[in-house]
């Protein structure tokens, strides 16, 4: 009689002991939740291959795998050996540059506010303000650097990024090969009174999980392309910074694009001090959400999403403050499915006697 609510307790006890493992484990499990991500992300295209024939001769699993992993392995090559570097050398350039935006800021800038809006400020205020961000940022840029060369020269860094670049791919080959029979043994595993309401909740998850990640990663790069390219061609020095900063953003609704021009407007403020370079910053980013909204958006994340952009910044700051790296990269998917669970508890409660019960002439329940 009792052995129902024995079990939901200890449901309870395994999911709490499984998320203090996680939380334990996180340094560790970290490589194999990046491995994960890329075989769900390369799965599809898999299973599209597998479907295809050379000639006359059906594509296996095996070979499908390899072609996949062979272009995952040649963009995360290219992100590692050409855009890092540069926005390493950027991010350096930014630091060389940035004092010098706070004297101008603080001498140019501000007077010329303060006469515009009729507000008085003392020349040694405005010193004040300029030496006090000076010193702050002598000591971040120091700390910064410091942290650059630690991962950099550190040896234990070093053994440890090395350690990943060869477990992540070959745990990542793995994945991909058997993704279809791990899915098959989770689902196997069941119990089949609950098998076949979980099978259609994980179908919607993968549904809203897989159009937001697949989706909005590409439209992510190609507006951080179309930023970076755009004030390159403007002529800004820190551009692919900016650029890719802004697309990396967007994953928020606007947030990318305002403070992508926010920041790219001071820029070519600071270098250039023209209306012009001002005017065209603004052309690039108009583009870019043109281009987002008629075509990038609708194309390639289409109207499945379903996960508020609040939502979006809350799973991501929350997971990253409770288990680090690892709970950025798990946010959205404990977010997806968190979204998929309460559409389907308030359907429930919709259909519920709490919510559907009779009430008498005076508005209060009978009884």
């Amino acid at each position: 009689m009792n052995s129902y609510p024995d079990s939901n307790w200890l449901m309870l006890v395994l999911i709490i002991g499984a998320g203090w493992l996680v939380y334990l484990l996180a340094p560790v499990i970290t490589p194999f939740a990046v491995s994960a991500g890329l075989a769900y992300l390369g799965d599809p295209l898999v299973d599209r291959l597998e479907q295809a024939s050379v000639w006359r001769w059906k594509v296996n699993r095996t070979l499908a795998v390899g072609v996949v992993f062979v272009l995952i392995l040649a963009l995360l090559g290219g992100v590692l050996l050409i855009i890092v570097p540069l926005l390493l050398e950027q991010v350096r350039l930014l630091i060389e540059r940035l004092p010098q935006w706070i004297e101008w800021f603080s001498g140019t800038a501000t007077p010329w506010l303060a006469a515009k809006l009729g507000v008085d400020i003392s020349g040694s205020d405005s010193a004040q303000f300029s030496s006090m961000l000076q010193a702050y940022w002598k000591e971040i840029s120091k700390a910064a650097f410091s942290v650059i060369d630690f991962l950099s020269r550190g040896g234990i860094a070093v053994a440890s990024w090395l350690v990943n670049l060869i477990l992540i791919p070959v745990v990542t080959f793995y994945l991909l090969r058997d993704w279809d029979l791990l899915k098959q043994g989770i689902q196997d595993l069941l119990p089949r009174s609950i098998e076949g309401d979980c099978t259609s909740v994980v179908g919607e998850v993968d549904a809203v999980l897989g159009a937001f990640i697949r989706g909005q990663l590409m439209v992510m790069l190609a507006l951080g392309a179309i930023y970076s390219l755009g004030l390159t061609l403007v002529g800004l020095e820190i551009a692919v910074l900016i650029g890719m900063g802004a697309g990396l953003l967007s994953i928020v609704p606007y947030l990318g694009s305002i403070i992508g021009v926010l920041v790219a407007l001071a820029a070519a403020i600071f270098q250039y001090q023209d209306v012009l370079h001002l005017f065209l910053v603004l052309l690039v980013f108009s583009v870019g959400q043109i281009v987002e909204g008629m075509y990038l958006t609708p194309k390639l994340v289409g109207d499945r999403i379903g996960l508020h952009p609040v939502m979006v910044i809350f799973a991501v700051l929350a997971g990253g403050q409770l288990f680090g790296f690892l709970g950025i990269l798990l946010a959205l998917p404990a977010a997806a499915a968190l979204n998929v669970l309460v559409r389907h508890l308030h359907d429930r409660y919709r259909q519920s006697d709490l919510y559907n019960s009779p009430t008498d002439t005076n508005g209060t329940p009978p009884g």
